[in-house]
């Protein structure tokens, strides 16, 4: 999907009742309204963020509430995110990089997974849920510089 163009995207969610399709709209760079329909907490979303085992952010990125020593240099800083992308680019760029950029190493977070890189066991499933979606964009909402 190139950028500025509108589309809808499905996907299958795991949920404790089994699959749950969720469906969101892409509009120019941006999924401008919440994956749940309602804002995320930004307080789960930093401790989110920090975590190396489940978000992978700081494995990639710096300017995190994460200490120094533990965040990456591969990807662009997210220090002042929130100053330079609203929240409906910041939602997209998570949920799917590839979306904008096919060429980008960041993972699709919140899509059916695959592609050559994607381990057997990941394949079309979400790494993270709409709430976590949802809670990293609070979060890095607030990241001004």
């Amino acid at each position: 999907m190139k950028a500025g163009a509108l589309a809808a995207g499905l996907l299958m969610a795991a949920s404790p009742a089994g699959a749950q399709v969720v469906s969101y709209s892409v509009e120019g760079d941006a999924i401008p309204h919440s994956l749940t329909g309602a804002a995320g907490d930004a307080a789960r979303g930093a401790a989110l963020m920090g975590d190396r085992n489940k978000s992978l952010c700081v494995l990639c990125h710096s300017g995190v509430d994460a200490p120094a020593h533990m965040q990456g240099t591969l990807a662009p800083t997210l220090a002042d995110v929130g100053a330079r992308l609203s929240e409906g680019q910041i939602r997209l760029r998570i949920v799917d990089m590839k979306a904008l950029d096919p060429a980008s190493i960041m993972p699709t977070y919140y899509g059916p997974a695959g592609g050559a890189r994607i381990a057997e066991a990941w394949r079309g499933k979400p790494i993270l849920s709409a709430d976590e979606i949802e809670d990293l964009v609070a979060y890095l909402s607030t990241l001004r510089g």
